[in-house]
């Protein structure tokens, strides 16, 4: 491992970024400066300014004061910056990949995927978003008389509270459909990874969304989170579900909207005709990308007893194998964990799960030799019940396996959970697959893939059920959901009132007589 210093060329940029950039920050200008540290190596990167609650008050000031216009301004021509934002993402990709891989400790493959999504977020608005907040025909309740349209509204100002694990995706992908659809936005971007947020903010400004749109706070999630989402027109959360239960009856309580994207434990099924090898590469991805740090990886594996060994030998293969790295630059498979609480909390789910019976079948300690926060990618047989990991999210790279005689027994174990985020499906029969899918409580359910093609389909809408959240992301809902939708009613000629000369008993006839022909007519 090579040690990152204070004269690398990543904690330069770091510093760069955010000396040029603590200006978009809204705060005081004597504000306390907060020290950044990196969970690739534990030292010191940056200093940031920290918000106060009365900054988040300025902020919002600023953002309803801009909104008007923006609402006001054509679709068509809200969404030229995110045409220019997709370019600009990719040409600053190498900068960016720096300071992802500085603020989240996770290797620099698994950052590019952030690149994709953010990108791919951008490309999908700007072609999508004029058609899916298109003014749309509704059916009306007299034919020809009555002419109903939809329209979509924007909300006022959005807050967006964004978590530490994608601090490039997760900060902006869902700030950007809010600005398409003719909102502000206030964001407040986790304090543990807040340089990327920055970046991405500067090549938003550079792309060209007008002043003012755009604010960003930095601070904790109790003081300048919370005051964030309780000022908003509608609140956008990622986090865990116990915050999240909290943010959903704050929002309740206000009568405003919220999208919260909460835990998971999210089960791979591998049936007895899977592409083995396959699966073993898919499964490695989707348990230990960013160090197991995703909402949508998966923690469970459940395998057909078939098979169960030949996967097993493929699979620890694979993890047996994977290069460990807290370098900044291209080449590991797996890098760190963000933070001591996390690691202690991964060290304590497989110390407890040991304990208790369950066997190592790969990795199993921290890696201090590596980085203060590294974790070996761990595999473990025989949880059961009454083991931490068994059902509660360890958010950390850890993997649990179970057997199962056939299909059914696969869905049920699936749903024995309180979440239902994302879930995997291996067979060689796609119908087969799509049949199980469609059986399992889970927003998201990939086929032959662990999580990201389901993830990375922009035009398809992503989300939790049960326990792992409301609204989705993506598609026409991720950006409709920060719309009021309005409808508009023209009525022509004759009105619902009794014409003149006619008695109320005649009209109730005639209007009886016209609902019988509408229904014969197929009038919806």
């Amino acid at each position: 491992m090579t040690s990152q210093t204070a004269s690398s060329p990543a904690v330069r940029v770091a510093q760069d970024v955010a000396k040029r950039m603590s200006h978009r920050v809204t705060a005081a200008a004597d504000a306390p400066q907060r020290e950044r540290t990196t969970p690739l190596t534990g030292e010191v990167v940056a200093s940031l300014p920290e918000s106060s609650v009365a900054d988040v008050e300025r902020a919002y000031e600023a953002a309803r004061a801009a909104q008007p216009a923006w609402a006001a301004t054509p679709v068509k021509e809200r969404v030229e910056f995110l045409e220019r934002l997709h370019d600009l993402v990719l040409e600053h990709q190498s900068e960016m990949l720096d300071l992802i891989q500085l603020d989240s400790g996770k290797a620099r493959i698994q950052a590019f995927e952030e690149i994709l999504d953010t990108a791919g977020v951008c490309r999908h608005y700007a072609k999508k978003a004029p058609s899916y907040l298109a003014e749309r025909k509704g059916a009306g309740a007299m034919p020809v008389l009555t002419q109903a349209r939809t329209g979509y509204r924007p909300k006022g100002v959005v807050g967006v509270v964004a978590p530490w694990n994608y601090p490039l995706s997760m900060t902006i992908t869902d700030a950007l459909p809010a600005l398409a659809a003719g909102n502000a936005v206030v964001l407040r971007p986790d304090e543990k990874a807040s340089l990327t947020c920055l970046k991405i903010v500067e090549l938003i400004d550079e792309a060209g969304l007008p002043e003012g749109l755009l604010q960003v706070v930095l601070g904790d999630g109790p003081t300048v989170g919370g005051a964030v989402l309780e000022r908003a027109d509608y609140v956008m959360y990622t986090g865990s579900t116990n915050v999240g239960r909290q943010v959903a009856r704050d929002a309740g309580e206000r009568l405003v909207g919220a999208s919260l994207e909460l835990g998971g434990k999210n089960a791979m099924y591998v049936a007895e005709d899977a592409d083995l090898k396959r699966a073993a590469e898919g499964a490695q991805r989707a348990v230990f990308s960013s160090a197991g740090q995703l909402c949508i990886s998966i923690e469970r594996l459940v395998l057909h007893e078939a098979i169960a060994d030949e996967f097993l030998r493929l699979f620890l293969a694979r993890v047996k194998a994977m290069k460990l790295s807290t370098e900044v630059g291209w080449g590991a498979d797996m890098g760190s964990l963000i933070s001591a609480q996390q690691l202690e909390r991964v060290e304590e789910h497989v110390a407890d799960a040991v304990s208790k019976g369950a066997t190592v079948l790969a990795g199993g300690k921290a890696r201090p030799d590596i980085g203060p926060f590294v974790y070996e990618p761990t595999v473990l047989d025989g949880v059961a019940e009454g083991m931490s990991c068994r059902r509660d999210e360890t958010f950390g790279p850890l993997v649990s396996v179970y057997r199962v005689a056939n299909d059914d027994e696969a869905v049920a174990f699936a749903n024995d959970s309180e979440y239902g985020l994302n879930a995997s499906v291996w067979t060689k029969d796609v119908k087969r697959g799509r049949a199980i899918a469609a059986r399992i409580q889970s927003g998201t359910v990939n086929v032959n893939e662990g999580y990201a093609s389901a993830y990375a389909s922009n035009g398809a809408p992503m989300g939790g059920m049960k326990s792992s959240g409301v609204g989705r992301r993506h598609g026409a809902e991720g950006i409709r959901k920060y719309t009021d939708i309005q409808n508009v009613t023209v009525q022509h000629v004759q009105g619902f009132g009794v014409p003149k000369g006619m008695s109320q008993k005649q009209f109730a006839k005639v209007m009886t007589v016209g609902m019988r022909l509408m229904k014969r007519g197929g009038v919806a």
